[in-house]
């Protein structure tokens, strides 16, 4: 690969994954989450090619991979998202590479490195939703924030968001500009970019449908009925926005309990997306921890 990121794609478990690549050197496959695809990695993709080899893949129902159906991802689970994180690995010949994630592919990063360990050379966080959030997904001062989590669910939803491209932006704006802290990230240009991949056919319902998907479990989850985890023993870092409304900063207090080689700080000028907020402080905290991995 060269500096330039380019556009592929690779066939893995019987999927066609688009995914976006640049660099030589150690590799990084980099998660995205909602309303992401691979494209909100290309900041630190630019940042980190001259150094690393970095895979940014699309999940099932999200950006340019080949859809399911048209309508519907519904029963794709984060084991599923897993096993197709460990696929696209084997087909681009990745034995071992570290691992970065955001929100949702946060999520699918903790199943990776649960099942495939010795695939995994370190974890990078990005806001990261895992099991010590518990109830605090619904407490009464936190659950104004969470109510595209259900409406996501409702089987019209994506009808309405993308009836046309008005409706599109005037979600996905509001979305978009409450979450991030720094609100230039999604100036008008950007922003058509998010909604032109958002009215591909298939792209709405396949987000939505994580929603629909995670649902049971995040329910087990809030009312306690999951058992206890074993920590993670791989080297990680959390870098989380310090002004994040949905994901907030003040959860990382039980980080240690699911992480027992972990490093983690805030990113005082970000919210939501770091990684789009802060690339040179992402790109520069990736490579440092990265570098220090034996």
């Amino acid at each position: 690969m060269t500096n330039t990121i380019g556009s592929r794609f690779a066939e893995a478990q019987q999927l066609r994954t688009h995914y976006l690549c640049a660099g030589e050197g150690e590799p990084l496959v980099l998660l995205h989450g909602w309303p992401e695809w691979s494209h909100a990695w290309r900041p630190v993709i630019g940042r980190l090619a001259d150094r690393f080899a970095l895979y940014a893949p699309d999940f099932r129902g999200f950006g340019e991979t080949q859809k399911s159906s048209i309508d519907s991802t519904a029963g794709v689970t984060p084991e599923q998202l897993g096993a197709d994180v460990l696929a696209f690995a084997d087909a681009l010949g990745l034995r071992r590479f570290g691992l970065v994630s955001h929100d949702l592919g946060s999520v699918v990063a903790q199943v990776v490195a649960r099942r495939a360990p010795q695939r995994v050379r370190g974890l990078f966080f990005f806001n990261l939703n895992y099991p010590g959030i518990g109830a605090r997904w619904i407490s009464p001062d936190h659950i104004r924030e969470t109510w595209y989590q259900c409406f996501h669910q409702l089987p019209w939803a994506a009808e309405l968001v993308g009836f046309s491209r008005d409706t599109c932006k005037i979600y996905l704006g509001a979305m978009l500009n409450h979450w991030a802290h720094r609100k230039e990230v999604f100036n008008s240009d950007e922003l058509d970019i998010w909604i032109d991949n958002l009215m591909r056919p298939g792209n709405l319902q396949g987000g939505f449908d994580w929603y629909r998907n995670v649902h049971d479990a995040r329910m087990a989850a809030v009312r306690g009925e999951v058992g206890a985890l074993p920590p993670i023993e791989l080297p990680t870092r959390v870098l989380w926005g310090a002004h994040d409304p949905v994901l907030k900063a003040e959860w990382v207090d039980r980080l240690p309990e699911f992480f027992t080689r972990l490093e983690c700080s805030l990113a005082q000028e970000a919210g939501h997306f770091v990684h789009l907020e802060a690339p040179d402080l992402a790109a520069t905290e990736m490579e440092r921890f990265f570098t220090a991995i034996p």
